[in-house]
């Protein structure tokens, strides 16, 4: 993960801090114990020593205290010096600025609730990116190569640095209100253990991995992906349905991806509360109350009937693909969820 300018700010203020914090400690008991002053007026000839501030003693030095003095203005003013030198340093170099817009990206983080997770912007990572984004959902990359994390940022999205196989990362990317994970990234076995670690994190969560090779699916499955992709076969897959049935790849393309067409194909899940749970097909009359048509019905990470009748049930929890317009698939949603 980033290193870090936040990290190196706090180790040196902590250096600094407890420096001069031990400097203060060490001056002021010596004073109570060479000179025999009170707890208050020892703290206060270190203070005004340290600084050198130019006040006089509270009261006229023995030998021993002169030579105490001494040492202390000289680690003093040499503490303070390299204090003030770091500070500085930090300030013109341009980390306070990198410092403060890290911090602003941990509270962008930490603000995202149901987000995706890409692990791995690569050229697979970058669409799945670009899509969501068009999609206005929301969404974080993590990658170990700050190269990509920096390619992200120019494009306005949200990125951090580090390895998704690493527990550390992955919270840090807020896996914990984090809604599903995409695994992009471009060998297998790194997706197996990006896919077991957050599996063993989050086991309700939602992870679509990628597979270069038939071979890894079962594996990636095993590990605990939800959903796994093969890049050339679904390639493949879509070659082939343009030469033989371009007319019904071109449509579902379009009613699937563009945003500016009247109708959309979607999915809306069915809340336990609403009116619709328990009804049939049927008697919930989609299709003239609201202009909707139900292609399937089924539940999340299971098949789906691609042919409901009219006495199929609507079951809490269900999920149906319906077809219609914007406006139409937004009052189905809110009837879903209505309770």
């Amino acid at each position: 993960m980033e290193e870090s300018v936040q990290r190196r700010a706090v180790r040196r203020l902590i250096f600094a801090v407890g420096s001069l914090s031990l400097l203060l400690l060490v001056g002021t008991v010596g004073y109570a114990l060479i000179e025999g002053m009170s707890w208050i007026d020892a703290l206060y000839m270190v203070v005004i020593t340290v600084s050198t501030v130019g006040f006089g003693e509270i009261s006229p030095l023995t030998p021993a205290g002169r030579l105490f003095t001494i040492g202390l203005i000289g680690s003093g003013a040499g503490l303070v010096a390299f204090t003030l030198s770091g500070a500085a340093e930090f300030i013109l170099s341009g980390e306070w600025q990198e410092y403060l817009e890290q911090r602003r990206r941990i509270r962008m983080v930490d603000q995202l609730r149901n987000h995706t997770i890409i692990c791995g912007y690569g050229r697979i990572g970058r669409h799945v990116a670009d899509e969501l984004h068009a999609q206005g959902l929301p969404f974080v990359v993590l990658d170990l190569d700050m190269a990509r994390v920096e390619r992200v940022r120019h494009r306005g999205y949200l990125a951090i640095q580090g390895n998704a196989a690493n527990e550390e990362e992955l919270q840090a990317a807020g896996i914990e209100r984090a809604g599903s994970i995409v695994a992009t990234a471009n060998s297998d076995a790194e997706n197996v253990f990006i896919v077991l670690t957050a599996r063993s994190m989050r086991p309700d969560m939602v992870i679509v991995a990628r597979a270069n090779f038939d071979e890894s699916e079962d594996k990636l499955l095993r590990a605990g992906a939800t959903r796994v992709i093969l890049p050339y076969r679904i390639c493949g897959r879509r070659m082939a349905a343009l030469i033989s049935r371009p007319g019904v790849a071109d449509f579902l393309d379009e009613v699937m991806h563009a945003s500016g067409l009247e109708l959309l194909i979607d999915q809306v899940m069915l809340d336990a509360k609403s009116p619709l749970a328990g009804q049939t097909l049927g008697s919930a009359n989609l299709r003239s109350r609201l202009g909707v048509t139900v292609l399937a019905v089924g539940r999340p990470s299971e098949r789906v009937d691609i042919s409901p009748g009219v006495n199929t049930v609507l079951a809490p929890g269900s999920m149906l693909i319906v077809l219609g317009t914007r406006d139409q698939l937004q009052s189905l949603a809110a009837l879903a969820r209505e309770g």
